[in-house]
Parts: C-alpha cells; sequence; structure tokens
C-alpha cells in the first residue's frame, strides 16, 4: 500500500499545482467561490496530497524498497554539492534580488536543482517516482509560465546584492537544517557522510 499511497500523494499535490497553471479554468474557480476560498481549498488539497505522500512513502521504505538500480556510492556527493545552491534559490525566491533577477523563477530552479541531485542518488522504484515526477512537474511549470499573460501572485520587490547575500545566509541555514536535523530525524538517514536517501 506504501507506494500506491505516495503515489496517489503525488497525483493530489501535484494535480493541484497543475491545476493552477490551466489559468482559464482556475480564474473561473476563483470566481465561482472566490479568492481566499480557493486558497484555501488549494492549501487543504496540497496538504493532504504532501502528507499522503510522505507517509506513503515512508511505508514503502518500511516494508523494503524496490531497486531498479543501484547509483555508485560517490553520487550521494551530487546531493551534498547540489542540496546547497537549491536551498539559495528557494531562499532567493522570497529574498528576492539579483539572484532571483537571474533565474527569473528561483523557486522552480531550486526544485529542479534538488529533484535531479535525488536521482541521480536514488535507484529505487519509490524515489524515482518521487523525484521524477516532482522534476517532471517543475519543468512543465517552467514551462507554463512562459505562456501565462496574466499577472498571477502580486510580486515581491526586487533588491540588490543586499538580499541576494541575505538569500545567501538564509539559505545556507536551510542546507544545514536539511542535512543535519530533517534528514536524519524525519528521513532516518544521515545526508553528511553517509550514503543518500534510500541506500
Amino acid at each position: 500500500m506504501g507506494l500506491a499511497e505516495e503515489i496517489l500523494g503525488l497525483v493530489i499535490f501535484l494535480g493541484a499545482h497543475v491545476f493552477v497553471t490551466m489559468r482559464d479554468r482556475r480564474a473561473a474557480l476563483v470566481a465561482r467561490i472566490g479568492e481566499w476560498p480557493y486558497r484555501g481549498l488549494f492549501s487543504v488539497v496540497a496538504i493532504v496530497g504532501i502528507v499522503l505522500a510522505a507517509y506513503g512513502f515512508a511505508d514503502y521504505r518500511a516494508a523494503g524498497m524496490i531497486y531498479l538500480w543501484y547509483p555508485p556510492p560517490w553520487t550521494r556527493h551530487i546531493v551534498v554539492v547540489l542540496m546547497w545552491p537549491a536551498s539559495i534559490m528557494v531562499a532567493a525566491a522570497y529574498i528576492p534580488g539579483n539572484i532571483k533577477r537571474v533565474l527569473k523563477h528561483p523557486m522552480l530552479a531550486g526544485v529542479k536543482t534538488w529533484a535531479f541531485a535525488h536521482l541521480c542518488a536514488n535507484g529505487d522504484l519509490g524515489g524515482i517516482i518521487l523525484f521524477g515526477l516532482i522534476l517532471v512537474w517543475a519543468v512543465y511549470d517552467r514551462i507554463t509560465l512562459k505562456r501565462r499573460t496574466d499577472p498571477g501572485a502580486p510580486p515581491i520587490p526586487v533588491g540588490g546584492t543586499k538580499n541576494d547575500i541575505i538569500a545567501i545566509v538564509v539559505g545556507t541555514i536551510i542546507y544545514l537544517a536539511l542535512g543535519f536535523v530533517f534528514h536524519p530525524i524525519v528521513v532516518g538517514v544521515p545526508a553528511f557522510g553517509t550514503p543518500a536517501l534510500g541506500h
């Protein structure tokens, strides 16, 4: 059941985000129920999806992972190296400066980097599905952003070098927290000095 729950959760979570890219349908729904009810509904659906996917993935790992291939041990270093800029990109999405100006959509760039890094180091079916689907969604979302004509969410004012420095500091803190706290406690596998998730 773990793998089925993971897939269902991902379908719910990513489906909600794909719906956001359907601007006409989104606008029609917002017009029907209102902006804040829509945001509330979106949040509930997204949370249900991510919780279901997380529990499903945990059950899948506990039951015994299904390996399609065995990545070489050195691939774990890809995760350690790429997760630092990925964390900085995510921070830069909320503390916009020159990093955001160059990347345009640093959140999606960070998600793609995160997913790609973990795909390199995880050869099990559940991991490939998790990171692969999220990578596909992030690529798809970035493509749709080029075609959108509506303004979307209110833009966050873009700063300069000062914001970049703050984003780097915050991103580094996120990176260290993920590696030293989240990964060993939540995932159950230390991120630094040991094999990556799934090994």
